[in-house]
Order: structure tokens, then C-alpha cells, then sequence
């Protein structure tokens, strides 16, 4: 399989790949080659993957899209950190990417509440 890991500055990893394991909303899901065509939204967490020479490499991952088309896999993300030490990636997913998941939650509830605000004011004008 041919794994793509795009953030949005540049293509992050351009690698053949024989094995993906990566966590969606619904759990950890591993592809291998001859898979079905799949699309998945991933959350913050760990993707592995591993090359054709059987070495395992381990990147942090914010939350972002995998899909799966023929024999291509496409990492669509906000951030990706690669490190050879796991426990080092599992600290970065939780004070960095989860920290930042929790931060635009409250700034998304924020900003629906004074989008709402908004709209009352403006139904109160026209009545």
C-alpha cells in the first residue's frame, strides 16, 4: 500500500507501507493490502504503520481523515509528530493534541452561544 500522511503545510510521510493500525471515533482498525476501499475520522491518538522491511514506525496523529481507495492510504491532518520513543508520542497526544481538542470544544460552545445570542437580537429587532 502506498501511505500518504498530508498535514497542511507539506506531505509528511510518502512511504510503501504493508500494515496501518490508526484509532477512529469507534475503536483502533487495522488495513492491509487487499482491504476493502474504507474512509475513516480519526481522533488524536498513535498511527503505525509498517514498511516492507517489517520495521514498525509510530506517529501522534491530531484528529484528521484516513481513506482508503485501490492501494492507496491518504492521512489527511492538522499535526503529526513523529518520534522513535512511544511513550514520548503518547505524552504529546495527550498534552498537545487532547489539550487542543478540549480548548476548540469550549471555543466551538462559545461561539454557538453568541451566534444565538446574535440571532434573538436580530428577531427581536424585526418584531
Amino acid at each position: 500500500m502506498n501511505l500518504k500522511v498530508l498535514i497542511p503545510t507539506e506531505v509528511f510521510i510518502d512511504t510503501t507501507v504493508t500494515k496501518i493500525v490508526a484509532e477512529a471515533e469507534n475503536g483502533s482498525f487495522c488495513l492491509l493490502p487487499h482491504h476493502i476501499d474504507f474512509v475513516a475520522a480519526l481522533v488524536p491518538g498513535i498511527l503505525c504503520y509498517t514498511l516492507e522491511s517489517n520495521q514498525e514506525i509510530f506517529l501522534a496523529i491530531n484528529e484528521g481523515i484516513l481513506v482508503k481507495c485501490g492501494d492507496d492510504v491518504f492521512v489527511s491532518t492538522l499535526q503529526a509528530v513523529a518520534d522513535k520513543d512511544l511513550e514520548t508520542l503518547k505524552q504529546t497526544v495527550e498534552t498537545k493534541f487532547r489539550v487542543l481538542d478540549e480548548r476548540e470544544r469550549l471555543m466551538r460552545s462559545a461561539l454557538a452561544q453568541f451566534e444565538a445570542t446574535i440571532i434573538r437580537r436580530f428577531q427581536e429587532i424585526a418584531i
